[in-house]
């Protein structure tokens, strides 16, 4: 049995898409989700329980599901493979591996796209693990998502995501504060959006604008624009030991201060 922890805005989704490919498949979250396919009952979720998927908000969160609150690493007598689709500090990550038994298959399959995406089932997936392990895996992928980047070993995807939505974060910190500057100086917004889409200023929020979700949100701690914020903290928790982390730390600081537009 194929279980995801965490049916919210991306989770429950992604749930839905592999149920709609026949695969049995069944969800878990502290909250009520309304839902058959998804319980609220650790003991009932985990007890066929082989493929943990987990798409929790936090480290906090992940070490709940995973050894504390739920603690299906301990709790699942028939666990065989756990893919971490949260995105978290890669440092953590790597951890993991000294923390789960070694007969446990591990994955970091951190995704991209937000909502719209999920509920589509044109995820983009950042891919960590051995290869025939991603093999294994792959139809699972294939039922959320339409692009797979094989990054390396485990860890390697959530690297690769963490510095990925650092450049997603400055992309929304910059348009969002060149769209307000536009307002300042009397521009139309969809004309402004126009010319950045066939522009060089060209990039993903942008084009995108009416469709993503979190575009005009300002931040909270609980929505998409808040966990920019986390991801670019878990980008600056793997830097470089040389790295000059000014540039990251003010597009945090400017994702922090969004207000709803």
């Amino acid at each position: 049995m194929i279980g995801l922890a965490g049916c919210g805005r991306m989770g429950k989704p992604m749930l839905a898409s592999l149920r709609s490919m026949g695969l049995r498949a069944k969800g878990f979250d502290v909250v009520d989700r309304d839902s058959d396919w998804i319980t609220t009952d650790p003991q009932r979720f985990s007890r066929d329980l082989s493929t943990l998927i987990t798409v929790v908000r936090d480290i906090d969160q992940t070490d709940d599901v995973l050894f504390n609150v739920q603690g299906f690493v301990d709790s699942a007598p028939k666990l065989e493979r756990i893919i971490i689709c949260s995105t978290l500090s890669p440092r953590y990550v790597r951890g993991l591996r000294t923390r789960i038994p070694e007969n446990i298959v591990l994955i970091d399959a951190p995704m991209s796209g937000a909502q719209i995406a999920a509920e589509r089932a044109e995820l983009s997936f950042m891919l960590g693990g051995a290869k025939t392990d991603l093999d294994d895996a792959q139809m699972l992928f294939a039922s959320m998502g339409t692009n797979f980047h094989r990054m390396g070993a485990f860890g390697s995807g959530m690297q690769a995501k963490v510095l990925n939505n650092m450049l997603a974060a400055s992309h929304t910190a910059m348009t969002r504060m060149v769209l307000d500057w536009a307002d300042d100086a009397g521009l139309d917004e969809q004309a402004m959006l126009g010319l950045i889409h066939t522009s060089s200023g060209q990039n993903w929020l942008a084009s995108g604008f009416d469709k993503i979700e979190f575009a005009r949100d300002g931040y909270k701690d609980d929505n998409t624009i808040g966990i920019l914020v986390k991801d670019v903290e878990s980008a600056i928790d793997a830097a470089p030991v040389t790295a000059d982390l000014t540039p990251a730390k003010t597009i945090q600081k400017m994702i922090l201060d969004l207000k709803p537009r």
